[in-house]
């Protein structure tokens, strides 16, 4: 007998295999155990077997199923088009709904050249909507399966098969519901455009998202991908033209150019600008104007600005006191690591105000060992609302104070160890030393939306709100900050720091400060000293707000 066909005996019956490639394998299955799981068997009904179809599909059954199902969907057959995939209920209902959810009155298909059991096709949908009439064209494919159950070819079917753009919870709709363009405007009224201000390129189209479909503005009709809630993901055709609506932000136009013109010139530079009253958002900008947006989002050790947040804690334990003594040795080790000042400089016989001033690092290493590990993490969180989930009303980094034991712990006091922040969260710090509270930063204002506001667990104590206030006010008269807050007088405060980076030869330069109501904070990386680099850019800022 010849290898390309065998006689087997099945069950009492003789089969006949046919053992050319790509062409599929019967059996005829008697009723009982055949032993054969290469087998399907389906009676039930007391007649005959029927024949299973198994094995690789022809190329003629892929085009046939293809041609079948495309036909039927044009037809406006749904029923007959969803009877020829492996989920006739799903195709079902995904048929129906783009007939009505998109639009669509008619639809034209045209299947192009299989690649094996793959069939790529064109679709032309025609969209009637209202008065609006017009033809909408697109590729999409399906694939060609046998069903488990039968043996036929069907369509696998899948959401894009109706669109390439559409998976599980999607839907095509057309409609005048989507998010419509915005027109952000400043705290006054004033228009702020991308084309403008670069720098707030990426925020403004960020609240657009988040914000447009809350304004006075229309969609226009589109057709879109819209998610399981009817929110737009993708437009993929505009078919007339939107209307922008209104949004108003926290923004001031005029500090908002003084803080652009105050970190331009320099390679890398970002600064953030807050109203302590309000924690309304009044700047953002960052050198370069275009890229990521590290005012909002960037995640840096903050240095000595963070010795705000750790005074404000030994002033809550009664560790420190402004008038008393404290130590600022030359050197202070803690957790196997040796600590030092700035030039190794010391203040003999000095009080907390004074190293507190001059920024003497040893002075926060000599108080570790009578802190739990968690106590910053606590105060930064509970008073500060540090490492909150805030809602500005667009993406941010809001800090964070892990945590930590050993040298680690010890160098977070001095901003450093694994201390996270950016210009909103240590102007957000200023702030809250300026007005005794924590008020979450906004840039949308919360009566737009009415979303929740993250909230510090408790208030920082009177006492040591006035004591943390002279301490910034004699840093910014007479300390570290004294230059680049020379001529601002008034209810003001500051404090530099200089962040290590490894492999990196100069320090981040930051500065923090606050004059009357306005507090803002900047970064400066691989610059120097706070004072020297950052404090400049503050400075132009608080000066622009009336400072």
């Amino acid at each position: 007998m010849r290898d390309t066909q065998k006689m087997a005996v099945i069950g009492g019956v003789a089969a006949v295999v046919v053992g050319l490639t790509g062409v599929g394998v019967w059996a005829l299955v008697a009723d009982g155990d055949s032993g054969d799981t290469g087998t399907v068997a389906t009676s039930g009904d007391g007649k005959a077997p029927r024949q299973i179809k198994k094995g690789p599909l022809s190329a003629k059954e892929v085009r046939t199923a293809a041609q079948e199902f495309l036909g039927a969907w044009a037809e406006g057959d749904t029923k007959k088009a969803a009877a020829r995939t492996d989920d006739s209920a799903a195709a079902s209902k995904a048929l129906a709904g783009f007939r009505s959810r998109a639009h669509v009155s008619k639809v034209a298909t045209s299947a192009k050249a299989a690649q094996g059991e793959k069939v790529p096709f064109a679709v032309t949908a025609q969209i009637a909507y209202g008065a609006k009439r017009t033809s909408w064209s697109y590729d999409s494919a399906l694939q060609v399966v046998r069903d488990t159950s039968t043996g036929e070819p069907v369509v696998d079917w899948k959401p894009s098969v109706l669109h390439p753009g559409l998976k599980d919870g999607r839907t095509l709709r057309t409609d005048e519901k989507g998010t419509p363009p915005v027109r952000a405007v400043d705290r006054e009224g004033n228009p702020l455009t991308a084309a403008q201000h670069p720098t707030l390129a990426d925020v403004i189209t960020d609240i657009g998202k988040r914000y447009g479909d809350k304004t006075d503005g229309s969609a226009g009709l589109q057709i879109r991908i819209a998610d399981a809630k009817g929110k737009t993901e993708q437009v993929l055709r505009q078919l007339s033209k939107p209307t922008p609506g209104k949004l108003k932000t926290t923004l001031d136009a005029k500090v908002q150019r003084a803080a652009e013109e105050a970190v331009s010139g320099k390679p890398k530079a970002s600064v953030v600008a807050v109203k302590p009253s309000t924690g309304e958002i009044l700047a953002v900008a960052n050198s370069p104007a275009k890229g990521f947006n590290s005012a909002l989002r960037g995640s840096l050790a903050p240095g000595s600005t963070m010795k705000v947040v750790t005074s404000a804690m030994l002033l809550d334990k009664g560790l420190a006191s402004p008038g008393k003594a404290h130590p600022c040795p030359k050197y202070a080790s803690y957790g196997g690591w040796k600590f030092h000042n700035l030039d190794k400089f010391e203040i003999k016989g000095g009080t907390f105000a004074q190293s507190f001033a001059r920024s003497c690092n040893t002075a926060f290493i000599t108080q570790a060992s009578k802190l739990r590990d968690d106590d910053l993490t606590k105060e930064a969180r509970d008073v500060f609302g540090l490492g909150l989930n805030w809602k500005t009303g667009t993406g941010t980094f809001d800090g964070s104070v892990p945590v930590q034991s050993g040298t680690q712990m010890a160098s977070s006091l001095i901003g450093q160890g694994g201390v996270r922040m950016n210009p909103l969260t240590m102007a957000s710090v200023a702030a809250t030393v300026q007005s005794g509270t924590f008020r979450q930063p906004v840039i949308v204002p919360r009566s737009l939306d009415g979303r929740t506001l993250a909230k510090a667990p408790r208030a920082m104590k009177p006492g040591v709100h006035k004591d943390l206030k002279s301490l910034m006010k004699l840093t910014a008269t007479s300390g570290t900050a004294a230059e680049a807050m020379a001529g601002l007088s008034g209810d003001v405060g500051g404090k530099t720091g200089s962040a290590e980076v490894d492999g990196q030869k100069k320090p981040n330069a930051w500065f923090t400060a606050y004059s009357g109501d306005v507090a803002a904070a900047a970064v400066v990386p691989a610059s120097g000293h706070g004072g020297d680099n950052a404090g400049p850019v503050v400075r132009k800022v608080l000066q622009s707000a009336g400072g």
